[in-house]
């Protein structure tokens, strides 16, 4: 991974990963079929949602709040999905999460930008450790997570409420000294 301060980008082998734009919430709209697969996003998910969402990118980067980032192709800059680092400063961690749009899965995107990711945390940010999640009833995205060297915690039961039913969350985390850059 490169990461490019000035930019705020990242580039790995066949991703960059650099801030939305607001051209960007009509593909964030398109590909709202994840929204099954994430906790907190609205329903539905209109492109003034996406456009708010977008709007608060720069200002949380700068205020060490989060990291949000587009995860596109290197070459043509299509956008596949997203990635986000949240920041922790108390306790030096923080949270990953991440979707792709449905068209994209299984092309290693997601584990190829969280290992990015991870990367940005443990050296430029310099946090002690980095935890992820996932809903147990969303298997791929444990494999994700677990592709970039996390290891599960544990499993919280029944912990939140999605659609009229309770999901158990899958949590993994990985300390630094345990890291190895990829």
């Amino acid at each position: 991974m490169i990461y490019d301060e000035i930019n705020k980008t990242m580039t790995t082998e066949r991703l960059l990963l650099r801030l939305f734009r607001e051209s960007d919430a009509e593909t964030v709209v398109r590909h709202y079929n994840i929204y099954k697969s994430t906790l907190t996003l609205p329903y539905p998910y209109t492109l003034d949602c996406a456009l708010s969402w977008i709007e608060h990118h720069i200002q949380n980067f700068d205020a060490d709040k989060s990291y949000e980032f587009a995860v596109c192709d290197r070459h043509t800059g299509t956008v596949y999905g997203a990635i986000a680092l949240t920041n922790h400063q108390r306790y030096d961690n923080g949270e990953i999460a991440y979707w792709i749009g449905e068209e994209y899965w299984g092309k290693g995107y997601a584990t190829e930008a969280s290992k990015a990711i991870l990367d940005f945390a443990f050296q430029v940010k310099h946090y002690h450790k980095v935890y992820a999640r996932h809903f147990a009833s969303n298997p791929a995205s444990g494999q994700v997570i677990q592709k970039t060297g996390m290891k599960q915690e544990g499993v919280l039961i029944d912990h939140v409420k999605k659609e009229n039913h309770y999901e158990d969350l899958v949590y993994y985390g990985i300390v630094k000294n345990e890291y190895q850059e990829t």
